[in-house]
């Protein structure tokens, strides 16, 4: 494992249980209005477009101009804000999106609102790069992940909540009000964070931060291998769940009214996923990652041998994004802990490489079905990727090791 994090990110209030916990809990309600906010447009497309006039593939790209706002805002707004105070930060962030989520919401017309899901998309990254260096600060070493997990809970759990009540609403009284509702849950966050995170929380992680620092980290292999195994193991799961509906309906004849409940299921995965990958990753980083992805490759192949079936489909409708989702927490703990004393636009980076898998699996399992293969075949592509990941893994293993080698051998010179 590489260099331990710094003495700066060791935290003021590790024995203060209490206000951790609140301070957590604070900024997962972030997490939470920004997965609400991400993935609800995905129910409510077929209103929206109904609404402004657009046909249904063009009202999807609704959901590519978030994804790019997320890709764009991740690094530009984290590297802009190395030097703000955290929590200041992360509250401009969360009324940010809150007032994007309105601006939706009032949008007259199609572009109008395609502009302003971009918008929304732009502090989506820096939020959650900046939150879980603030929760890396909360706890002790040993519970970095799990308090990483935390935040990155809101976001799944949304899945399970957020999304389906939401999605609800949008489709009985108009998808307007569902955009305000995810506002003023972001408006509910921000005066969380205000409220229950410590003034300072993280600030030491900046005192000497500027962005040729925070870009410095980036000459590391390892960065690079790190946001390649977070876009791969994404890129896997996004590839067969942009299609999932269809999936569904076509092979395992589901009918249209039991999608929510098995994007229900889909969400109960994600949470499973993040809490068992945090889990193992304070014991065992790497190893975690490598068994999550290899699981992900054996899921997908018997996605695409299994879809047929009704009960199989459902199962493995969770264990999907469970294995996928398990890799989150090591891979945000390992790239602040390799990032050093710049952690900030690292650990925002994560969010840019995990929405380009969004685009990517997307197109890429699109291709395979416009050819003909039919709606299973995306699952094959999925495992594909998923094992370009876990060769990924395998190489930054190697690094480590070779790296370890070094080491040992310039000590062994030195005491020679």
């Amino acid at each position: 494992m590489s260099r331990l994090i710094p003495a700066s990110l060791k935290p003021a209030l590790a024995s203060d249980t209490s206000t951790a916990r609140k301070a957590l809990l604070a900024l997962a309600v972030g997490g939470f209005g920004i997965g609400t906010g991400e993935f609800v447009t995905l129910g409510l497309i077929p209103n929206v477009a109904a609404s402004v006039h657009v046909s249904i593939p063009r009202a999807g790209n609704l959901v590519s101009a978030y994804a790019l706002g997320v890709v764009v805002g991740a690094p530009l707004l984290t590297a802009a804000a190395v030097r703000f105070s955290r929590r200041r930060f992360l509250v401009a962030m969360t009324l940010a999106m809150a007032a994007g989520n309105v601006l939706s919401a009032a949008a007259p017309g199609f572009v109008t609102l395609l502009i302003a899901r971009f918008l929304t998309g732009l502090p989506h990254g820096a939020y959650f790069g900046v939150a879980s260096v603030v929760a890396a600060s909360l706890v002790s070493r040993e519970r970095r992940s799990m308090a990483m997990a935390v935040v990155f809970g809101g976001l799944t759990v949304a899945n399970v909540v957020g999304v389906p009540l939401s999605t609800l609403i949008g489709q009985q009284a108009g998808w307007r009000l569902a955009y305000v509702l995810v506002g003023a849950i972001q408006l509910l966050a921000a005066v969380a964070v205000i409220r229950l995170v410590p003034a300072g929380q993280g600030d030491a992680l900046a005192e000497h931060a500027n962005i040729r620092h925070e870009l410095r980290a980036f000459r590391q292999p390892q960065i690079w291998l790190c946001l390649g195994m977070a876009m791969t193991a994404g890129a896997a799961l996004f590839c067969t769940f942009t299609y999932i509906a269809p999936m569904m309906t076509h092979e395992a004849h589901y009918s249209p009214s039991a999608i929510t409940p098995l994007l229900i299921l889909f969400g109960l995965g994600m949470t499973l996923g993040n809490v068992v990958g945090a889990r193992y990753a304070d014991r065992a980083l790497m190893r975690t990652v490598c068994v999550a992805i290899f699981c992900e490759i054996l899921v997908a192949v018997a996605f695409y041998f299994g879809s047929h079936d009704k009960l199989i489909s459902a199962g493995l409708i969770v264990l999907f994004p469970a294995c996928a989702l398990a890799t989150g927490p090591s891979l945000q703990s390992r790239i602040v802990d390799l990032a050093g004393g710049a952690p900030n636009l690292a650990a925002a980076s994560i969010q840019a490489a995990f929405n380009v898998a969004n685009s990517l699996g997307a197109w890429l399992g699109g291709l395979v079905i416009a050819d003909g293969l039919g709606y299973s075949s995306p699952n094959l592509v999925a495992a594909g990727l998923a094992i370009s990941g876990l060769g990924i893994a395998g190489w930054s293993l190697r690094l480590s090791s070779s790296s370890r080698g070094r080491v040992r051998a310039n000590a062994a010179t030195e005491a020679g």
